[in-house]
């Protein structure tokens, strides 16, 4: 290994900026972790660790586009009023708490596996917090639980969540292949976890707070039929097309191509929902992991561990590592790392990645954005999840959903299930 001044610059504006990714903040710099790896992005340019060519290239713009795509089709039915309408329609199931959970769980689930997870909690948690406030009933387990399952959803699919959608493109996994092996762990994990929660709930499903002063919050998207349709009809071509050979970064900013084609709702209000900072976040990881990569600094350490007897692809190994690594810095930094570092030829390897980064969101409340959303509206609704009351959730959902996948991974090994 060669440390000159490049490799040496390499190496610290790398770990600066991880560093950054796992406090969150630098110093008394009011930067997020966008910021933080815009300027780590910025110093590997500057300090001519590598040039603006080498830079885009390290890029994977296909990947990118995919995202943006399918951020335009959830901005649409956003407006459409889609997510409100269902979360209103099982709210109306109250009566019995538990089959109410079960269909709360399901929903999140299923529509975090096409949707953004971040905008399906976005638009449930209001509605469901204050309907259950408004019936006297306790919010809390029944509000973790639909963080906990959208997460747990969302790994389903390739689209699932950004993660998902640069593994896919970068490792070529196959949409349907992918959707059959992670159907069987995402499936006992949405059971285990259910059982998990109604078992730590038992008794708390009623609130001492009378619920007089709980008030639905104001409908500013009204559920519009022809929007919702032309949506949902999008979304079902999009995952058709998206189990044949076409370009999948092509269907999906074809179809949201399609969806700004509107006479009614403005273009610029669909994209003003499009998450440009995640957007901003990968183009940044991109060029800092590449960065790493290309000095062989990846190569260095990797060998380093193999010698100490760590072999990070050994999918035991990886299935848990990938899922320290992801509440560590952050689960999309984790996987930027990973995808440089482990071989990516191996299909198994990329979706153990996408189940144990998505996995480990669940652990805590700062494991993942949709945690996080759901705790910030429910506080808007005057509840309060504490960090410790969301760990007694999710520390053990998380667990028995890594134990579940590591006995997967040991089955699909030991049949020799080729993805």
């Amino acid at each position: 290994m060669n440390w000159d001044f490049k490799t040496t610059a390499t190496l610290v504006i790398f770990c600066t900026t991880y560093a950054g990714l796992a406090i969150g903040h630098i110093f008394w710099l009011r930067l997020d972790r966008t910021a933080i790896v815009f300027l780590g992005a910025v110093a590997l340019l500057a300090f001519s660790c590598l040039n603006l060519h080498e830079a885009t290239d390290s890029v994977n713009f296909e990947a990118l586009l995919m995202l943006f795509g399918l951020m335009v089709v959830s901005s649409q039915l956003h407006y459409a009023g889609f997510y409100r309408k269902i979360a209103e329609k099982i709210s109306a199931l109250l009566s019995k708490p538990q089959i109410f959970m079960m269909l709360l769980m399901i929903c999140s689930g299923l529509l975090s596996s096409v949707l953004n997870n971040d905008v399906v909690c976005l638009a449930f948690t209001p509605v469901v917090a204050a309907t259950l406030l408004k019936k006297n009933m306790n919010p809390i387990p029944f509000l973790i639980a639909l963080a906990l399952s959208s997460n747990i959803g969302c790994a389903l699919t390739l689209i699932g969540n950004a993660q998902n959608v640069v593994l896919g493109q970068i490792a070529g996994l196959h949409f349907g292949k992918y959707l059959l092996w992670a159907s069987v762990p995402v499936v006992l994990s949405m059971l285990a976890a259910y059982g998990i929660i109604i078992m730590l709930s038992k008794g708390k499903f009623n609130s001492e707070d009378d619920g007089k002063s709980a008030t639905l919050p104001e409908d500013d998207t009204p559920f519009d039929l022809w929007r919702a349709t032309k949506g949902t009809g999008i979304i079902v071509i999009l995952i058709i097309l998206f189990f044949t050979d076409l370009p999948k970064y092509l269907v999906a900013v074809t179809g949201a191509a399609i969806l700004l084609c509107s006479h009614r709702l403005d273009s610029k209000k669909v994209l003003a929902l499009v998450d440009w900072q995640l957007l901003l976040l990968f183009i940044g990881l991109f060029v800092v992991v590449g960065a790493f990569k290309d000095s062989g600094l990846a190569d260095f350490f990797l060998k380093s561990a193999e010698n100490a007897g760590i072999n990070v692809n050994n999918p035991y190994v990886l299935t848990v590592g990938t899922g320290v690594l992801s509440n560590m810095i952050n689960n999309s930094a984790a996987v930027m790392l990973l995808v440089k570092v482990v071989n990516m030829g191996s299909h198994l390897n990329s979706a153990i990645i996408a189940l144990s980064n998505t996995f480990a969101g669940n652990f805590l409340i700062i494991g993942s954005l949709a945690n996080i959303i759901v705790v910030q509206s429910a506080a808007n609704s005057g509840i309060k999840i504490s960090f410790a009351e969301f760990a007694r959730y999710g520390i053990p959902v998380s667990s028995a959903s890594f134990v579940i996948l590591l006995a997967w991974v040991f089955i699909s090994k030991f049949a020799g299930w080729n993805l």
